[in-house]
């Protein structure tokens, strides 16, 4: 027995098959540095950036508390003001004292600018003006404002109040000239068709007042909030003190009537105030539209902004402005980067000088390692000499050297001994081995002569008796049908079909000893072949075996959808398709159902006819299913003679057809017959 060992490629300098050793050593060494570390930085980065975005937010969550508190305090401390105006002792001597109008309308000029007031009435239940400031006010008074309502009441409220243009104008012609501004195009902002913005957002305060007479009354204020740079430089001075925000960083203070800002410190320009742009869509929408507190980067007329806005409501439940506070962006953004960038740099540095630190120490280990391997690749390419011979050291890579070696030596010898005791097996084998190929060839040859003359003999002696035994019955058949056709005269036409199938089956029976004895010598015999309608073929078969069919309760169904004629002896064919149906009903002795169809179907681009028969019988098993085309072998014990199979296969595949079968136990078997195309 000759041992032979493919040789293997050579593999190159370092390498293990997969990753080299030097590779992996580098991966070792550089992994932390080059990998571990940049994503623990950029983990921590993102980390950071997150905290710091949490930490403007809330930074400029605690600027709009703040504005919101002032706010607050402007629309309590007016109320507080005209409450005790209306209480006060004053007050109560202008409504008794002689020339009542002249000494109220004179209070009421002086404490509106003590307060700060834009205007300062007094009216009455039955809507009826007492007196005013100044003096040439006639406002409209509409006592259907909540906060007037609730002073006629017997109470006091203040709130924040949208004011027309008309009523503005009424009360003051200033007011209603400050109230109005052109709407600026600004990037971002909702579409509006809009071009100016007349109202104005008033403080708007009333108190309950008893005048003399007995008759209730309200005491009405407000502040036009509208071009108010002081209120909005005061917010903006109290949020945003001297230092509070880095260098670069500037912040910002705003009041909205809808989404136009109506008093800023937010430049358009370098001495012009943004009055009249309007705030961004997603903004309004959030805010005006969904009554949301907005926390988050936004644009504001020209720039980025980390902003706050809060929705301000009117007496009537309104959303009708917000209040803004925010700073500027970039330079929070450009310390961001300027931190990235410094982390960058000095990983880089540090990478700079650690890794040729780390090459070097792994250098010398995988520098002995690519050693070994490049011995192993030697010696895996048949040079069993060749040694590491790497000079003695006290690490352990060096006794791996060492013991390398001895290994290497002993390997050495033993293939020595190996191949000289295989030279020797070898030659003991190849003598056995010519011995016995010799008696092998003689005894296939004998036994292959045997076979043969076996089955020549057995199918010569089967084929002489069968055609003598049958020959003669049949001549006999022949000749009586012949004879009772003449003496039946015209009345034989009664029976004419049955006659006529009698005949057929005659010819057929003579037929099928021709069939017997072309098995045994087939290259004698061939077929005459014409052209056929396979669905009429089929047709012709059915009554051949009705009889069997009527006996079992068969139900047959019938297809017929092809359209190519074939080319094969149409008795040959018959033949085919009756032994199928015959062993189809021996397959259903109980009943079932049996079904035919014939198609077009193409096979390898080559035209043809499929021709199904398939039965709901007992099916077949698959140590069967091979071996029922083999001649003589048959599951009919008594009846069968095991050649209708094999005779049905050799006519098929003669025409250059195929035969073939599926079946599964207990549920039935089809066969399948393709023929080609008739040219």
């Amino acid at each position: 027995m000759t041992r032979t060992t493919a040789p293997s490629s050579p593999s190159p300098p370092g390498s293990t098959g997969g990753r080299s050793v030097r590779f992996r050593l580098l991966a070792i060494a550089l992994l932390p540095t080059l990998v571990i570390l940049p994503l623990l930085l950029g983990f921590m980065m993102a980390r950071w950036n997150g905290k710091f975005d949490a930490l403007l937010s809330a930074k400029v969550h605690g600027d709009l508390t703040i504005a919101h508190q002032y706010f607050s305090h402007i629309l309590e401390n007016t109320g507080k003001q005209i409450d005790a105006l209306g209480q006060s002792v004053a007050f109560r001597d202008a409504l008794s004292g002689p020339d009542e109008s002249r000494h109220l309308s004179s209070l009421l000029d002086k404490k509106r600018t003590e307060m700060g007031l834009d205007f300062l009435y007094l009216v009455t239940t039955d809507g009826k003006l007492d007196g005013a400031s100044p003096a040439t006010v006639s406002p409209t008074t509409n006592l259907n404002w909540p906060v007037i309502q609730t002073a006629l009441a017997g109470g006091s409220r203040t709130a924040v109040d949208i004011f027309p243009n008309s009523d503005l104008a009424a009360l003051s012609p200033g007011m209603a000239q400050r109230a109005r501004l052109n709407l600026v195009d600004t990037p971002n902002a909702a579409p509006t068709k809009r071009n100016i913005e007349s109202r104005g957002m008033v403080v708007h305060s009333a108190s309950h007042i008893e005048t003399g007479n007995g008759v209730q009354g309200a005491l009405v204020g407000g502040i036009l909030l509208n071009q108010n740079l002081v209120f909005i430089d005061t917010i903006n001075d109290l949020v945003y003190r001297s230092s509070s925000l880095p260098d670069g960083s500037q912040g910002t203070a705003t009041l909205f009537l809808d989404d136009v800002r109506i008093s800023t410190n937010v430049r358009l320009f370098e001495n012009r105030r943004a009055l009249g742009t309007r705030v961004s869509k997603a903004v309004r929408s959030a805010v005006l539209g969904d009554g949301k507190v907005w926390l988050d980067r936004a644009f504001v007329v020209n720039d980025w902004y980390i902003s706050a806005y809060e929705p301000i409501t009117d007496s009537f439940g309104k959303r009708v402005g917000m209040l803004y506070v925010g700073f500027l962006e970039q330079p929070f953004a450009r310390t961001k980067y300027e931190s990235l960038i410094l982390i960058i740099v000095a990983f880089l540095a540090v990478a700079t000088i650690t890794v040729p630190v780390f090459l070097r120490w792994a250098r010398g280990i995988f520098k002995p390692l690519e050693r070994m391997t490049r011995t192993i690749a030697r010696v895996e390419n048949g040079d069993l000499g060749a040694r590491t011979n790497l000079p003695a050291a006290r690490d352990e890579i060096s006794h791996v050297a060492m013991h390398l070696d001895d290994l290497l030596d002993q390997v050495q010898e033993r293939d020595r001994q190996l191949r000289d005791w295989n030279d020797e097996l070898n030659a003991r084998v190849d003598k056995r081995t010519a011995e016995l190929q010799q008696a092998n060839q003689q005894l296939e040859a004998t036994t292959k002569q045997l076979i043969m003359s076996e089955k020549l003999a057995a199918i010569g002696e089967i084929t002489a008796g069968v055609a003598h035994e049958i020959n003669n019955p049949v001549a006999v058949l022949q000749g009586n049908l012949d004879v009772m056709r003449s003496l039946l005269g015209e009345q034989a036409d009664i029976a004419k079909t049955e006659i006529r199938l009698m005949d057929e089956q005659v010819s057929r029976i003579n037929q099928i000893v021709t069939k017997l004895l072309q098995f045994a010598k087939p290259e004698e015999y061939a077929g005459f072949v014409e052209r056929h309608d396979a669905g009429s073929v089929i047709d012709d078969c059915l009554p051949l075996v009705q009889h069997l069919l009527n006996r079992a309760a068969i139900e047959v169904k019938l297809t017929h959808t092809a359209t190519r004629l074939i080319v094969m002896n149409r008795t040959e064919l018959q033949q085919v398709i009756v032994n199928l149906l015959v062993n189809a009903i021996h397959a259903m002795p109980g009943g079932g159902t049996l079904s035919l169809m014939d198609q077009d179907m193409a096979r390898d681009d080559e035209p043809g006819i499929l021709i199904t028969i398939a039965d709901t019988g007992t099916g077949m098993s698959t140590d069967v299913i091979e071996r029922i085309f083999d001649p003589f072998f048959t599951t009919k014990r008594r009846e069968g003679t095991g050649l209708g199979l094999s005779i049905s296969k050799t006519l098929i595949d003669r025409q250059g057809g195929s035969l073939d079968v599926e079946s599964t136990p207990a549920e039935g078997t089809t066969f399948y017959i393709w023929l080609p195309e008739a040219n």
